[in-house]
């Protein structure tokens, strides 16, 4: 035990189980380097109850509390892959994340582009998110108290959109604030839901594909 009051190996043990994290994710299909990198560097571990640690690299969506789930590290990399692909200069593009939950997802968000705006409707799940991220110390993430409904629209207009929240329909304010040829991947439905691709040509047109089978929570309007 060192003198902080940890194992030694503790970190060691947390790299090992992350990079068959990221072996599985690559049978799951993930192909991207950029993403497994990602998945790779972020502790998830750190953003769950100290009790389900031990299950934190497993492909599951686990509580963090306030009826809200921490995404399964598959559906975190599938989405990010989705986005990657119509994005040229990843490390120069803007991001808004609809669901900073603890925070996770947004910390690997961090890792691939050059700014990620993170909005929560619950106040309680802002403040855990703003402690979990506080450690890492990444100046371009930016985390927003609101409706992400609303996305975020002092910040706007962004390359990329992605929720974690699942509504009937995509916000119309998420394809407002929505630079052309950019990309929302967002789960959609209620009793199914679908993972869905919503693109914006130049001109200003949109396009929608659904993707996967998901299961999200609901999106709901307001801040609690």
């Amino acid at each position: 035990m060192r003198g902080d009051g940890t194992h030694a190996n503790t970190g060691l043990a947390s790299e090992r189980v992350r990079t068959r994290m990221v072996e599985r994710l690559r049978e799951l299909g993930i192909r991207d380097s950029r993403v497994l990198a990602a998945m790779a560097a972020v502790q998830r571990h750190l953003f769950v109850d100290p009790a389900l640690a031990s299950r934190a690299y497993e492909d599951t969506a686990l509580p963090i509390g306030l009826g809200q789930t921490i995404s399964r590290p598959y559906i975190v990399a599938r989405t990010i892959e989705l986005v990657l692909e119509g994005i040229a200069a990843a490390n120069s593009a803007k991001v808004l994340e609809i669901g900073t939950g603890c925070g996770y997802a947004a910390a690997v968000l961090a890792q691939i582009f050059g700014t990620v705006i993170s909005v929560e409707r619950v106040r309680p799940l802002h403040e855990k998110a703003r402690a979990n991220l506080r450690p890492l110390r990444l100046a371009h993430l930016r985390l927003v108290f609101a409706d992400g409904a609303d996305g975020v629209p002092a910040q706007a207009p962004y390359d990329a959109i992605v929720a974690a929240a699942a509504g009937e329909q995509v916000p119309t304010a998420w394809v407002e604030q929505l630079k052309p040829g950019g990309r929302i991947v967002a789960p959609v439905g209620s009793a199914e839901q679908r993972l869905t691709l919503i693109t914006k040509d130049d001109g200003g047109r949109v396009a929608r594909r659904a993707i996967e089978v998901v299961r999200f929570v609901p999106l709901k309007p307001g801040t609690a």
